[in-house]
């Protein structure tokens, strides 16, 4: 209650100002019909100031607002995928059994439209690429992941990416996918079963990887070209990715 006492007092303040405003107004002038009638008048204009203020120009901020935080949300999201993400990708599709078919449809180039960004995050979010946990080494991965465990614990305590629901989705497989790992002292002689959980979970992240990958890429396309030049270069499903500018 003692946080909003000083609205209470402001209120009360500003009624008391009108009252006492059109108390002079009514002494000076002697014309009470029309101070009535002017204060209807006032009264009648409310919805339409309510509906001007609250529900347009609050909106507008609103988006404005959303726009600033977005901007803030991909760097972040550049952070994840230079620090953690492309490596990871990489890693993933080493236990696909069909990468070159991942590949194909993934490879981003420079001239790439907005409809190609969206049929490749459709085909990326429904693909199966073939995870199977045996295919790679689950060692490796379990390494990598725990050396970016303090970064993704980082990221998941940002209360700003709690509006980007699918990037949120995202970190909460990856970090799954390294406890898993973390959990197991070893990766030979497994059963059966626990090496196909560890598939799943493996393709659970590899998949969201692969569409917040496309996001972002078409994100660096239309803000940052240059970072998208190299973005491309460095392409996480290209086994012959080089940095160097050779066209």
């Amino acid at each position: 209650m003692k946080r909003f006492r000083w609205h209470i007092y402001m209120s009360l303040l500003l009624v008391a100002f009108s009252i006492a405003a059109y108390f002079v107004q009514i002494e000076v002038f002697h014309r009470t019909e029309d101070t009535i009638f002017y204060m209807m008048q006032d009264v009648a204009f409310v919805p339409i100031q309510v509906l001007l203020v609250t529900l347009i120009l609050n909106q507008l901020l609103i988006s404005r607002e959303k726009q600033i935080l977005l901007k803030k949300l991909n760097m972040l999201i550049g952070t994840f995928h230079i620090e953690l993400g492309s490596r990871l990708i990489e890693l993933c599709t080493q236990f696909s059994a069909d990468s070159e078919g991942v590949r194909s449809r993934l490879m981003v180039g420079p001239k790439w439209s907005a409809k190609d960004f969206r049929d490749a995050a459709a085909f990326a979010s429904t693909a199966d690429p073939g995870i199977d946990s045996r295919r790679s080494d689950l060692n490796a991965l379990k390494v990598f992941l725990e050396s970016k465990r303090a970064f993704l614990l980082s990221l998941l305590a940002n209360p700003n990416l709690l509006e980007h629901e699918a990037f949120t989705d995202l970190l909460w497989a990856v970090f799954h996918l390294a406890e898993e790992l973390s959990a197991r002292k070893g990766f030979e002689g497994l059963p059966r079963v626990d090496y196909d959980h560890l598939s799943g979970d493996i393709k659970r992240a590899y998949i969201q990887l692969l569409v917040q990958w496309l996001f972002y890429m078409q994100h660096l396309k239309g803000d940052y070209p240059y970072l998208f030049s190299l973005a491309v270069r460095m392409n996480p499903l290209d086994p012959d990715a080089d940095a160097v500018v050779k066209e």
